[in-house]
């Protein structure tokens, strides 16, 4: 028997195709008329699998969510567990920014986002925080990442020191950011993660009780 011309249409290869329209053209582009031209089919064909664009899309955002570690929640104190899942859950975000804006929605029914938001917000209140404070450190998280995935803070000053010599004195290095662009955004970062989780852990002694000393970043250099 021949084998077919293309791969059998099954919702991975639906999911993982649409997420690369997507990272390539953003989701302006996006349709399921050019998704179902890429895999070779006509558009009923993907009616098979997802009822409507929004499903294929919640399937797409829930599979990059998957990738977010949370195993932390539980398994060390809570400080490094948020500062172990920001940088995971930025990592994951920054790798597909186009879909940033349609993750930052919510959760929605995607099973992915929900056991993270569950496994976050029952980490904090084991932790010792009210419910109503660990809702607002899963939002505040969620605020902070998602604007840091959305793109690059240095890739916005463009590489013309013409442009800021003379009308802008205190930002003549400012053509040289976009060169060092991973150092300047995971640095920026990283600093607005340690503050948020210094000012959490005064909260927390102010209202909740004593803390043990900060532990050290097991995944700094």
């Amino acid at each position: 028997m021949p084998r077919p011309r293309q791969a059998l249409l099954n919702r991975q290869l639906i999911v993982e195709t649409a997420a690369a329209l997507i990272d390539a053209d953003g989701l302006e582009g996006f349709s399921t008329r050019r998704l179902a031209a890429e895999l070779g089919v006509r558009g009923p064909s993907l009616y098979n699998h997802f009822a409507t664009k929004d499903e294929i899309l919640d399937a797409v955002a829930d599979s990059i969510t998957a990738q977010v570690d949370v195993s932390f929640f539980g398994a060390v104190d809570w400080r490094e567990a948020l500062r172990r899942w920001g940088h995971s859950y930025r990592a994951a975000l920054a790798a597909h920014p186009h879909i940033v804006p349609y993750l930052a929605q919510g959760p929605g029914r995607r099973p992915a986002a929900l056991a993270m938001a569950d496994a976050v917000y029952g980490g904090l209140v084991d932790a010792g925080w009210p419910p109503a404070r660990a809702t607002h450190i899963g939002a505040l998280m969620r605020y902070f990442v998602a604007g840091s995935a959305l793109g690059s803070f240095a890739r916005g000053f463009v590489e013309d020191p013409g442009l800021y010599a003379e009308q802008y004195p205190h930002l003549t290095q400012a053509h040289r950011l976009a060169e060092h662009q991973q150092r300047v955004d995971e640095g920026a970062f990283t600093l607005g993660l340690d503050a948020l989780i210094e000012g959490l852990s005064r909260t927390y002694e102010r209202t909740v009780g004593a803390l043990p000393p900060f532990p050290p970043d097991a995944t700094a250099d």
